[in-house]
């Protein structure tokens, strides 16, 4: 079976008019040329159109690379893949134009799809020091400059609590396309959902399976035994039955595969309405509520 084209993968529209494929390959880890290429070239093939890196994975340069060797196999060019990255938390403030510019020459590519601020603080000052607002605002100005000039396709942000998201949408001149947070069962993150919902933002989840904590969790294993799925696939299914985009990661070309085939089933409103009751607030990852 031919891979699927970027143009007829499941994809949702953003606020800029452009589409977002709903699933998209999580390279965080992934380090080095061999470890990225094998994961892109298994992500092409079982229809991944869309890859999530970051500043702070130090894989830039070695996606680029393996995208622009691999896309010809498949039949695809660069405008079939959505290319998502993140300006590093040392670049926040006056530094926000040379950190994407520094993406995009790692990348080597002429724009990137989408750009985000990763952290709403500045490494090596406080969370709660009271220059990290300016320097979000001093960010967010310098990716609305590239935005304008077509090297950043789409802007948003990352890790942002409701009142960061307040703040933005009161200044900006752009709005953000994106807030990518983290967001699973135990999660639900219901009042940022409410606000991206109210502003026209797109709500992205990362870290979809709890850092594999999830996959062992007796509730889901049950509902993925009821619907003869893996537990990875009933948390995508579970994040993607609310419009929620996803970017599961893994470096086994096995998995990569098992977790796009979440299109062709769907869960109950019971299976749902069990798995969102696990809703305790946990994070698995970093908390960004004490940063000012």
């Amino acid at each position: 079976m031919s891979p699927t084209p970027f143009s007829s993968s499941p994809s949702v529209a953003l606020n800029t008019g452009l589409q977002m494929p709903l699933l998209g390959l999580g390279t965080y880890k992934l380090c080095g040329l061999q470890d990225v290429y094998r994961a892109v070239d298994a992500a092409l093939s079982a229809g991944y159109r869309a890859f999530d890196s970051a500043a702070v994975y130090r894989n830039e340069a070695e996606l680029g690379k393996a995208l622009r060797e691999l896309l010809p196999k498949y039949g695809l060019t660069r405008e079939d893949v959505f290319i998502t990255s993140k300006l590093g938390p040392k670049d926040q403030g006056e530094k926000a134009m040379e950190g994407a510019l520094h993406s995009l020459s790692q990348l080597d590519l002429d724009y990137i799809d989408l750009y985000l601020i990763h952290w709403p603080g500045t490494q090596g000052l406080p969370v709660a020091d009271e220059r990290n607002p300016g320097n979000r605002a001093q960010s967010w100005a310098s990716l609305e400059e590239l935005h304008c000039q077509g090297r950043l396709r789409n802007i948003g942000v990352s890790n942002y609590t409701p009142a960061h998201m307040r703040a933005l949408m009161q200044s900006c001149k752009v709005p953000p396309a994106i807030l990518q947070v983290e967001f699973h069962p135990r999660l639900c993150q219901p009042e940022l959902m409410s606000l991206c919902k109210e502003y026209g933002v797109c709500f992205q989840a990362y870290s979809s399976l709890g850092k594999g904590e999830l996959l062992s969790d007796p509730v889901i294993l049950d509902v993925a035994k009821n619907c003869k799925r893996t537990p990875a696939q009933v948390l995508l299914r579970w994040a993607l039955q609310q419009g929620v985009p996803v970017l599961p990661k893994s470096s086994n070309p096995e998995r990569i595969q098992r977790n796009a085939e979440v299109f062709d089933f769907t869960l109950s409103d019971t299976d749902m309405d069990r798995l969102s009751a696990l809703d305790s607030g946990q994070r698995f990852c970093w908390d960004p509520s004490e940063v000012a």
